[in-house]
């Protein structure tokens, strides 16, 4: 009966919103467990259209807006497939709870799998692209290059489908490593940038345990979204059953989404169906007034405070000072005029540039400072360096005179001998030096 009525409905033209409503009811409509054979299963509560033209990024891993989900609704993605050892369980099981998901392929892989690509598609899945080979760093790649792998990913997904159709505009870049030239080459292609609401980690070495764990804590946390997963890993093959099983007891519901045609509109929304949790009707999104932009014919000039209008008094501070004898009497205090203006901005006259000459000392004044000062310092070390040695030397002569009266006279037939004459050498003479006005006799003294 419903499907007659769209029939009906799409060759009109003025219903073609009408289209979009009556889908969206006819999909909601539907029991979630209505899979044969399946009674347990979580189904697919409804589909939603989108216009990737409309909203060319969306998820809130990395953008400020994700797919227009209600509570509780999930989305299930895939990516890197397909691998047929591990692709073709995860259909068997989305078959088995009658779930509907979109998978990214990589191009490299439909060209090595071109039968797995078909399986997703006949299975009633969206078939969306993840570059041809899926390079790990592609912000950093020449943007050419980065143009290069998302056509070619298109391009052999294309070739693999082999029913002249080609995938949905959707793209994932590897790893969401997006920068913005791929975003702004992605939308002018009409392609849809899709990141994630929430992954749940199951390209990391972790168990299949921990996979569950991460997806359904994460999605807690978030209320609804979309889920990032990969159907070339074992863990996520073991993991998924049990994901799907617990967002049914949950009370969670998948939702299928799929592109715009012209004979498939996109769903109606409004904006802020658009963000993860927008703010209530009730609550005011503009919690601050806005500062207006006023122009003003100039500054405004105030007036100087008056004296008066302080907390000290001043009225007799010269007076006050002189009785108390404590100097000169302070001048009469001139109380501030109220009326006083400050001048308008840019009349103050302006005081002029110092000339550089002021801050230059000139060069030939300068070294003859320089050179008068090391004399003076080359004189005053040569004076001290005299009186140094003077002193020296008068302190060997008073011990050599003492020395010499201590010895006894020599007697009749000895040689009075010093230690230098047992050795061979003479005596050197005697100086004779002045220190200090007086004639001082200093013995020669060798060094030993």
């Amino acid at each position: 009966m419903i499907a007659s009525v769209l029939g009906e409905l799409r060759r009109r033209p003025w219903t073609a919103l009408c289209v979009g409503l009556l889908t969206s009811v006819a999909a909601q409509a539907a029991p979630a467990a209505d899979c044969p054979g399946h009674p347990d299963a979580i189904g697919t509560s409804r589909t939603i259209v989108v216009d990737p033209r409309a909203y060319p990024v969306i998820g809130t891993m990395q953008y400020g807006k994700t797919l227009p989900l209600q509570e509780r609704e999930v989305v299930l993605t895939f990516d890197d497939g397909p691998l047929p050892k591990y692709s073709n369980q995860i259909l068997d099981i989305l078959a088995a709870h009658c779930a509907k998901a979109t998978f990214f392929l990589v191009g490299s892989q439909a060209n090595a799998n071109p039968e797995g690509v078909r399986k997703v598609r006949d299975a009633g899945h969206t078939v969306a692209t993840h570059t041809q080979n899926h390079p790990g760093g592609m912000d950093r790649l020449p943007l050419d290059r980065s143009k290069q792998e998302i056509e070619q990913g298109i391009a052999s997904v294309t070739a693999a489908l082999a029913d002249g159709t080609a995938p949905a505009p959707f793209l994932r870049i590897p790893g969401l490593r997006r920068n913005d030239g791929i975003e702004e080459f992605a939308a002018s292609k009409g392609l849809q940038l899709w990141s994630a609401d929430f992954p749940a980690d199951d390209w990391r070495d972790v168990s299949a345990n921990r996979v569950y764990e991460l997806a359904m804590q994460r999605l807690e946390r978030k209320g609804k979204g979309i889920l990032l997963l990969h159907d070339i890993q074992p863990r996520t093959v073991i993991a998924l059953p049990r994901i799907l099983h617990e967002l049914k007891t949950r009370g969670y519901r998948i939702v299928h989404v799929v592109p715009a045609t012209p004979e498939r509109p996109a769903t109606p929304t409004e904006p802020r169906q658009w963000q993860l949790h927008p703010a209530p009707d009730m609550v005011a999104t503009s919690r601050w007034p806005k500062v207006p932009k006023f122009a003003f014919a100039g500054p405004a000039a105030l007036p100087v405070p008056a004296l008066s209008d302080l907390d000290w008094h001043t009225t007799d501070l010269g007076g006050r000072a002189a009785r108390r004898g404590r100097g000169i009497p302070l001048p009469p205090v001139t109380l501030w005029s109220s009326q006083t203006m400050l001048p308008p901005a840019g009349t103050l006259a302006a005081l002029p540039v110092p000339a550089a000459s002021i801050f230059k000392i000139p060069e030939p004044t300068f070294a003859s400072a320089l050179a008068s000062a090391a004399r003076r310092v080359a004189t005053v070390a040569q004076a001290r360096s005299t009186e140094v040695s003077s002193a020296k030397l008068g302190g060997k002569s008073h011990r050599h005179g003492r020395a010499a009266a201590a010895q006894p006279p020599a007697t009749t037939g000895q040689a009075a001998q010093t230690p230098q004459h047992a050795e061979g050498t003479s005596p050197k003479p005697a100086v004779q030096t002045k220190r200090n006005g007086r004639s001082v006799r200093v013995a020669g003294l060798k060094k030993r």
